[in-house]
């Protein structure tokens, strides 16, 4: 496998280099061409449910044969884990619990995905081999449109953009990207009270029932003049593959939680989006895709998100490690290792319940609250 993969190395002019052989670091690479798990995302719901769709309507028979009691460290030899830029909690605890797996079971490979190349800290996964791996969407370059000027209303400036699209653009489906469903629900009443039946407006969002969610997937009905506009979230950034989708509006900003240590509170805050955001998002634009900010501002966007690990408070996550027999917290292998006084905050809460002892070890009440919490 080692000599396979240095050929794939050398076949796509990328140095050779001394790496683990356990680990494959393995991203899409469309930013380079174009012009350049919550313990399972949202998105990757929308997804599974569309293929459980697919397998009910193919009378495809899946049987479940997991239990409390299996352990899949000790039964596969190769464990993928997809969706690593999402820098979930989740994600970055399975992540470094994956990593210290290795070093007890030599034989086991470990391919991490990533649909940007940011996530990866190739010093963390020990000098693994990084594989570029062509994108489908490379077919159809993507046209990047910015604003002249900044915009002083995005919500307003998306509303006006989707209609102007509709009423100048060739045919071909719209997806919005706004920050929260009170945005989103606007938006759809007020495109639908402009354009009628001229479109099928769809709303996608984390609380949305799944049945609604599910619309996203239907075709686009006939007419051919009916144009959809499905208005959603930063959830259709990745994971969902939407057909038919042509252009992209892209108003530049998200919802995103962050943790006030001096309120102890963890609040939602509509904040810019990355770099990374921006190109996965334009890789959903089958031709065009309007950035409603400046090229400048673009720039001065940050390269990537800031993992959840360093802007949530740190009770479950601490909870979690206690039960999976981490004794020091700063010692553990964080991608990006939260500072010190979170972890003592995290702890010191835990305290006050009852949850650990003074000696920093799981109660009964801890198991019970940890019990209590979704696994990883």
């Amino acid at each position: 496998m080692i000599n396979d993969c240095n050929r794939f190395l050398e076949y796509n002019s990328i140095p050779k280099l001394e790496f683990n052989p356990n680990i494959f670091l393995l991203y899409d690479d469309h930013k380079v061409k174009f012009s350049e798990i919550k313990n399972i995302t949202q998105s990757a719901i929308s997804l599974l449910m569309a293929f459980l769709k697919w397998v009910t309507e193919s009378r495809v028979r899946l049987e479940d044969c997991s239990s409390s009691r299996t352990v899949l460290f000790l039964r596969y030899k190769v464990i993928i884990l997809d969706e690593v830029h999402d820098r979930s909690l989740a994600t970055d605890l399975l992540v470094g619990i994956l990593n210290r797996t290795l070093i007890s079971r030599p034989d086991l490979k470990l391919v991490v995905m990533s649909a940007t190349l940011q996530a990866f800290n190739r010093e963390y996964f020990r000098g693994a081999p990084l594989i570029k791996v062509p994108s489908g969407r490379l077919l159809h370059p993507v046209e990047i449109l910015y604003t002249r000027q900044p915009v002083m209303d995005y919500l307003e400036s998306s509303i006006s953009k989707v209609i102007e699209i509709h009423m100048c653009e060739p045919t071909g489906d719209v997806l919005v990207f706004l920050t929260g469903e009170e945005e989103i629900e606007h938006a759809c009443s007020r495109i639908v009270r402009s354009l009628g039946d001229q479109v099928t407006v769809v709303p996608l969002y984390s609380s949305l029932p799944p049945a609604l969610q599910h619309k996203i997937f239907d075709p686009t009905p006939p007419p051919h003049a009916v144009r959809k506009i499905i208005v959603s979230t930063n959830v259709a950034e990745t994971s969902l593959s939407m057909d038919g989708i042509v252009y992209v509006v892209d108003p530049g900003f998200s919802k995103q939680k962050n943790y006030s240590f001096l309120t102890t509170d963890e609040l939602w805050f509509v904040s810019r989006i990355s770099q990374a955001s921006a190109y996965q998002r334009a890789g959903r634009a089958g031709k065009i895709c309007f950035r409603l900010y400046t090229e400048n501002t673009f720039n001065d966007f940050m390269d990537g998100e800031t993992p959840e690990i360093l802007r949530s408070h740190l009770v479950i996550t601490v909870l979690i490690l206690k039960r999976l027999g981490v004794d020091d917290l700063t010692f553990f292998e964080y991608i990006d290792p939260p500072c010190t006084r979170m972890l003592l905050r995290a702890l010191t809460d835990l305290f006050h319940r009852g949850a650990v002892d003074d000696q920093g070890n799981l109660t009964n009440i801890g198991h019970m609250m940890e019990s209590l919490e979704e696994p990883l």
